[in-house]
């Protein structure tokens, strides 16, 4: 087993925690993150008491967490063969040797998946991580659908096979860690969560968890396609709204019914809502797509795809019969019966994302007891 300790300003708590985990076939590779010359003696002892068991990497300066992360990533995936299992650990103590044991029993259980360590955050705890944990844990599963309870532990394992999905992961600091589970979640790799015990050390004042600037690295993926997705509802809605008084105005429209309009087309009158529907859910969802693809988690799967618009193509059907029996049945302005409707349909259409668009091995919400 590789085991990644990423180090910022360590104490003598570091040397626990590899005599803790220290065996037989454990290799730890410790990366200096830029601490300074105040620490060189730390790692200097590192080199020279543990240098059988343990490779230190120095960075000249402070880079984050993730980057850390990644530096030894990229030794073990020159050096390690692609059944070998790695483990990340904190180096402040704060991961107990039998949890950071009982994550790696569970991966190699379950050698495809990310098996990480979830602190239930019982007793006194600090609040910015109590808080920290709380907001992202809960953003978390309502964008995504699957439940993590700790998405902030840096107690993970996964096979030497993934190293290189997990290099391409964006996020350099404390970001990697929550962008690390999104890509899991958009990829279908499993995650299991094993419960293991809170630990906070003079409370935390070894940690270097930045509150607010910290919370935004992590949170601004989730923000970024919550974001996406309402700019997505509003060229949606407003585009419905627009065409559908340009085509009522038309010359050539006719009157059907008071607020009820057709207009012809292929030799046929065809109601303007649903020609108005049609063109703005064609432009919201590609909108929709281009900025998750792009922006949000820089990628996409072919075959999700054909399945995310066969979903568009239903609920958009859906959409326009219960906009006809709201709208145009009982006298509701479009502007409000939208909103009725699509307020009606999102539980549906989120169902759908999760059991039909997404479907493959998505057991990320499973616990380990």
């Amino acid at each position: 087993m590789y085991i990644v300790i990423p180090a910022y300003c360590p104490d003598e708590k570091l040397f626990g925690v590899i005599d803790g985990l220290t065996g037989e076939n454990n290799r730890f590779i410790v990366v200096d993150d830029g601490s300074g010359e105040s620490y060189a003696p730390i790692f200097r002892k590192l080199e020279k008491d543990y240098s059988d068991r343990v490779q230190v990497i120095h960075h000249s300066l402070n880079r984050g967490k993730g980057h850390a992360m990644k530096t030894a990533f990229e030794l073990i995936e020159r050096i390690a063969p692609e059944d070998e299992g790695i483990i990340t650990v904190d180096a402040d103590g704060q991961h107990l040797a039998r949890d950071a044991q009982k994550v790696i029993a569970a991966w190699q259980a379950s050698p495809d998946s990310l098996v990480i360590g979830g602190r239930h955050f019982t007793g006194k705890v600090p609040f910015k991580s109590k808080w920290g944990n709380g907001f992202t844990r809960t953003v978390f599963a309502i964008t995504t659908g699957v439940r993590v309870y700790d998405t902030q532990t840096g107690l993970r394992a996964f096979s030497v096979k993934r190293v290189h999905e997990m290099l391409s992961v964006k996020g350099e600091r404390y970001d990697f860690e929550i962008a690390q589970l999104l890509y899991c979640v958009k990829q279908h790799i499993e995650i299991l969560e094993v419960p293991i015990e809170t630990v906070y050390i003079e409370g935390n004042r070894s940690s270097h968890f930045r509150v607010f600037r910290d919370s935004w690295l992590i949170n601004k993926m989730i923000i970024g396609f919550i974001l996406s997705s309402f700019s997505s509802f509003l060229v949606d809605y407003g585009l419905l709204l627009t065409l559908a008084q340009v085509f009522n105005s038309l010359k050539s429209t006719v009157t059907v019914a008071p607020d009820e309009f057709r207009i012809p087309l292929f030799g046929m009158l065809v109601d303007t809502h649903l020609v108005a529907l049609i063109i703005a859910r064609t432009v919201s969802s590609t909108l929709n797509f281009i900025l998750n693809r792009n922006i949000v988690f820089k990628q996409g799967s072919r075959t999700a795809i054909l399945r995310f618009y066969l979903v568009i193509l239903l609920m958009m059907a859906a959409n326009y019969g219960l906009l006809t029996l709201v709208a145009n049945n009982n006298g509701l302005p479009l502007s409000i019966a939208q909103l009725v409707v699509q307020a009606a349909l999102y539980p549906f259409s989120f169902l759908l994302q999760r059991k039909f668009v997404f479907r493959e091995k998505n057991k990320a919400e499973k616990m380990i007891g």
